[in-house]
């Protein structure tokens, strides 16, 4: 059959092709996303990945599919079980991003390490590293079982070829944007080449019911690279947050089909590798200063799981007619709103200064529940007057100044009880809920002027 090669123009951000340029995608409407790539193309069209051949399919009926506790497996990290949903399911495909350097094939590695002392067979492939320098690498994190095979490979039909001989349990793909496959002309990395690469790894995992990890490299917008479409193919999507010059790190699940997208897991990076941290309120609240002004602590939650963070705000009047508003970990028009509701409500003239607004420990929070230790850190920077050390806040803060209630209080009370707060100032309406708790004295508060009366 004869073969042609032509050019292709793929969209960076969702993959959608035309046959020549355009400065906007008609798919996503972003604009200077297109690039374009060689394909080579017979009479069918563009040739495809070879696909995992399977029975014959058969329609069932729902209620007929039986699912068992059996189908997750513990990976043995319970940080990472968390976000996962409760562990790793058969066949899933799980994509894991992050800023290099930040852990990711340090924490599969890891992973792999759990599986295999649980008689598991896993196969670590690199297309990265080679076999000493992942040796090198293990060598830090302790004994591996012989159940953890390597293999050093770019090329996808060898790897296909290989993971249906072998039919391990767990695979891990590090990374996506260095394997190739020879039907597309394109070089690795590029949008024909991660789409298709994770498309025949997919029909694998499916197919064979095998669990798969893939590695994804970010941009610089902190999005994994290639195509939108890849998110959508794989079955959870995995971030790691932090500074890699800190010692903490932050897992974050963005997408799951098999469990909640709310739960994160907390790491601190150390010698030896990735270790959990069990509270990670504590770790948060580690080094917070004492008597200072402008300092509080609030209480979010990720998921089900309560977090204390200290919130630090800075006032000092602006020597610019223009003042400067800096928020780190903060949404910054959030906090511009916040201020605004102090100036017009409590007639406090912020206009004239600077404001710096920081949660402590480099964490970043977006929950509407963080308002109202926002508003306190901010009061008590401008007064120059320290919140009581013993003391947490919660609430959301509206427009006019009201105090509105938040999800899960009793859970946000419960922690700060275990922490050793004595008092709590939650919404008024969130009284009812929480209830009487021995140990802690809960104050609610209806509005913002009534807040301002305990700094």
């Amino acid at each position: 059959m004869a073969k042609a090669k032509k050019s292709v123009y793929f969209c960076q951000n969702c993959g959608h092709e035309e046959s020549k340029w355009l400065g906007q995608c008609p798919m996503c409407k972003e604009w200077n996303t297109f690039v374009e790539e060689k394909v080579v193309t017979t009479a069918g069209g563009i040739l495809r990945g070879s696909s995992v051949t399977k029975p014959e399919s058969q329609i069932v009926t729902l209620s007929s599919v039986s699912t068992t506790d059996e189908e997750r497996t513990k990976t043995g990290i319970k940080e990472l079980d968390r976000v996962l949903g409760g562990g790793i399911v058969q066949g899933s495909l799980v994509l894991v991003g992050g800023d290099p350097g930040i852990g990711k094939s340090t924490l599969l590695l890891q992973v792999c390490q759990k599986l295999a002392a649980m008689k598991k067979k896993v196969l670590y492939i690199s297309g990265e590293e080679s076999l000493k320098q992942i040796k090198l690498r293990a060598n830090r994190m302790g004994e591996f079982s012989d159940s953890l095979y390597l293999l050093c490979e770019t090329n996808l039909a060898t790897i296909q070829s290989v993971i249906e001989k072998e039919t391990p349990d767990v695979v891990v793909i590090d990374s996506i944007q260095t394997m190739y496959n020879e039907e597309v002309s394109s070089a690795p990395g590029s949008v024909s080449q991660v789409r298709e690469s994770t498309n025949v790894l997919m029909q694998l995992a499916k197919g064979l019911n095998i669990s798969t990890f893939i590695v994804g490299h970010v941009t610089k917008e902190g999005t994994v690279a290639g195509p939108r479409v890849l998110e959508h193919m794989v079955d959870t999507v995995l971030y790691f947050e932090g500074d890699r010059h800190a010692s903490y790190r932050i897992l974050r699940g963005v997408k799951n089909r098999f469990g909640s997208t709310n739960e994160i897991g907390v790491f601190e990076m150390r010698r030896e590798g990735l270790c959990e941290v069990e509270n990670p309120s504590e770790f948060m609240l580690s080094g917070k200063p004492e008597n200072a002004s402008g300092s509080v602590v609030a209480c979010a939650m990720e998921g089900t799981r309560p977090m204390l963070m200290e919130i630090q705000a800075l006032i000092c009047r602006s020597n610019f007619g223009m003042p400067r508003r800096t928020a780190a970990g903060l949404d910054y028009n959030r906090v511009n709103l916040l201020m605004a509701v102090l100036e017009k409500r409590m007639g406090l003239p912020l206009s004239n200064y600077d404001a710096y607004v920081n949660i402590a420990g480099g964490i970043r929070m977006n929950e509407p529940a963080a308002d109202l230790g926002i508003v306190m850190a901010i009061a008590s920077s401008y007064k120059n007057k320290p919140i009581s050390e013993d003391t947490i806040v919660f609430g959301e803060v509206g427009l006019s100044g009201e105090v509105r209630a938040v999800t899960m209080p009793e859970q946000r009370v419960a922690e700060a009880k275990k922490l050793g707060f004595k008092t709590c100032i939650v919404p008024e309406v969130s009284i009812k809920t929480i209830g009487k708790v021995s140990g802690i004295e809960v104050i609610g508060v209806s509005s913002v002027n009534q807040a301002m009366n305990y700094i």
